[in-house]
């Protein structure tokens, strides 16, 4: 079972590895948008941890729900994205998790004032 952290003001998602990716990395998921609200993944908070090592990027993530009928979608835009910034030998993978379940609290400030919450 894979716990995180509520991000802070600072941070959507918690990061470790090299400083290089954070910030294609980062702006590769914003490109990502969850359908059903017509947000970014990151604004809605959907992305807990990214682990990158040299060889493997790894992207723990939920949904907002177990019954997400766009989970396929949302997964495959983040592997298409992702391939379209990181090195071609660096692997990607990509793992869904429900705890700590999804809330909206953590979404960020935008996101919570588009949805008016």
């Amino acid at each position: 079972m894979s716990t995180s952290p509520e991000p802070t003001s600072d941070a959507l998602f918690d990061y470790s590895g090299d400083e290089a990716w954070r910030a294609p990395i980062t702006e590769a998921l914003r490109r990502v948008v969850d359908p059903e609200v017509a947000l970014s993944i990151l604004d809605v908070g959907l992305v807990y941890r990214i682990t990158v090592e040299p060889e493997k990027a790894h992207v723990l993530m939920t949904m907002t729900s177990a019954a997400c009928p766009v989970t396929d979608v949302i997964l495959d835009d983040v592997y298409a994205e992702l391939e379209r910034v990181l090195p071609i030998e660096m692997d990607i993978a990509i793992e869904l998790c429900w705890e700590p379940p999804w809330t909206p609290q953590r979404m960020s400030e935008s996101a919570q004032r588009f949805m008016r919450w």
